[in-house]
């Protein structure tokens, strides 16, 4: 018997053309760097079209419980209700515990931050939380002249003591695990005493873009960066951060459940407000799907993707990418030749092991996907239904729900993970398709 409280049925559609306009809710990626940078400038910042989830709601809940002021309205512009937030900075305290959940934005970023404020800053999660990478940020405040205590674990849950501010100067890091490492340290060097000079030493940086997003919203709130790519050095001034008023863009990496849907259905999604310009990795979406199979235009309505009633498999290097790499599985696994995702090795510390969790769940559907330290290789098989687990991760839930769009039968267990970055990814998927 099904628990549908733990289950929910995928929406089967089959081989339907779909004719269909989606409105995605705002980047977490933009909302919480905004948040931070907000927290620290010399005037009130109003953030528009702000995501509201578990990610931003948790990040917003420690700046309050730092200090920070925090109010939203309801703005009505040409007959659209817009929500508005409205982040004024104050002098941070301590005494106070802070929840991260299992938002590796919010516990890479935060920490950085309540260094600057005075007394201490308790930093838990959810048990997840525990096992992700944290070591670089840890190690670099502590270089920093920052005391922080973790019992030598170098991870969550740890104690933070708060001076009220940071020397800064130069810093070596190991970013090669996430790039959320080296953005908590930019985003707040601004309010170092001397700035940073930041010089990665490792592998690959993973999800270049995030560092490209981290040093434009940096420069859009006043900040001077220096950038060598050569000596993969990032230099932050010491300078004040200004005010702004900013519309968060739609989150492009959660279009990419949505616009498989005209891939594996056929027929025609738009995105609307997608950005010209953009720093986010989403934007990839673009190229790799016209790639796989699809019909992409730009218009003044958003960005249209028209399946053209097959999908090709693919052979592509995911690196920079990463957070992609569900949905393009999910696609792969429909496709009409094998796929090979490669330079994702670093997706085995995000939510859950997403390679391993993706072979699992494919594979248990009756798919044939060999996985790999570092890549995924997919070879299109009958698929039947079955229970797609989640393991508390957004990305696998909608790759999930892909999958059921043309797999009668599948369940996907703990839809409601999907919250974490969609605050109602059942409902609107729902009211697409029902």
């Amino acid at each position: 018997m099904i628990n549908n409280s733990a289950h929910w049925p995928a929406i089967f559609r089959g081989k339907k053309p779909v004719d269909i306009s989606v409105v995605i809710p705002g980047s977490k990626s933009v909302t919480n760097r905004a948040l931070i940078l907000a927290a620290q400038a010399d005037s009130p910042s109003i953030l528009k079209r702000p995501l509201v989830s578990r990610d931003s709601e948790l990040m917003v809940a420690g700046l309050k419980a730092l200090g920070i002021g925090f109010s939203e309205k309801n703005v009505y512009i040409d007959g659209f209700e817009e929500l508005q937030w409205i982040i004024t900075p104050a002098p941070m305290k301590g005494g106070i515990k802070v929840d991260v959940g299992n938002a590796g934005t919010v516990m890479r970023f935060l920490p950085p931050l309540a260094a600057l404020a005075s007394g201490e800053v308790t930093f838990d999660g959810d048990a997840r939380s525990y096992e992700r990478p944290l070591g670089p940020v840890i190690k670099a405040l502590e270089e920093l002249g920052i005391l922080v205590e973790h019992e030598g674990r170098y991870s969550l849950p740890l104690k933070l003591h708060g001076s009220g501010n940071i020397p800064g100067g130069a810093i070596t890091i190991d970013a090669s695990a996430s790039s959320q490492f080296l953005s908590a340290l930019l985003l707040v060097a601004p309010s170092f005493d001397n700035g940073i000079i930041a010089t990665h030493k490792g592998t690959q940086l993973p999800s270049m873009p995030h560092i490209e997003m981290t040093v434009d919203m940096l420069r859009n709130f006043g900040a001077t960066v220096e950038v060598d790519s050569a000596a993969q050095s990032w230099s932050v001034k010491h300078s004040a951060l200004h005010g702004q008023e900013l519309v968060i863009e739609p989150d492009l990496s959660n279009a990419a459940p949505f616009l498989s849907i005209a891939m594996v259905c056929g027929g025609r999604v738009t995105i609307a407000d997608w950005p010209k310009v953009t720093t986010q990795p989403g934007d990839q979406l673009r190229s790799i799907l016209s790639a796989m199979g699809a019909k992409i235009e730009m218009n003044e309505s958003g960005l249209t993707l028209t399946g053209t009633g097959s999908i090709h498999g693919i052979d592509i290097d995911l690196h920079d990418v990463g957070e992609l790499t569900p949905s393009i599985a999910a696609l792969a696994a429909l496709a009409d030749s094998p796929s090979h995702l490669r330079g994702i090795a670093h997706l085995r510390l995000h939510e859950t092991d997403r390679l391993a969790a993706l072979t699992r769940e494919i594979n248990a559907l009756g798919g044939n996907v060999e996985e790999e330290e570092s890549a995924l290789h997919i070879t299109p098989a009958p698929l039947h239904g079955g229970v797609f687990h989640t393991y508390e991760d957004h990305r696998l839930a909608t790759a999930g729900a892909v999958l059921g769009l043309v797999v009668p039968g599948i369940e996907v267990e703990n839809i409601a993970t999907t919250r974490k970055t969609l605050p109602d990814f059942s409902g609107l998927w729902s009211s697409l398709l029902v």
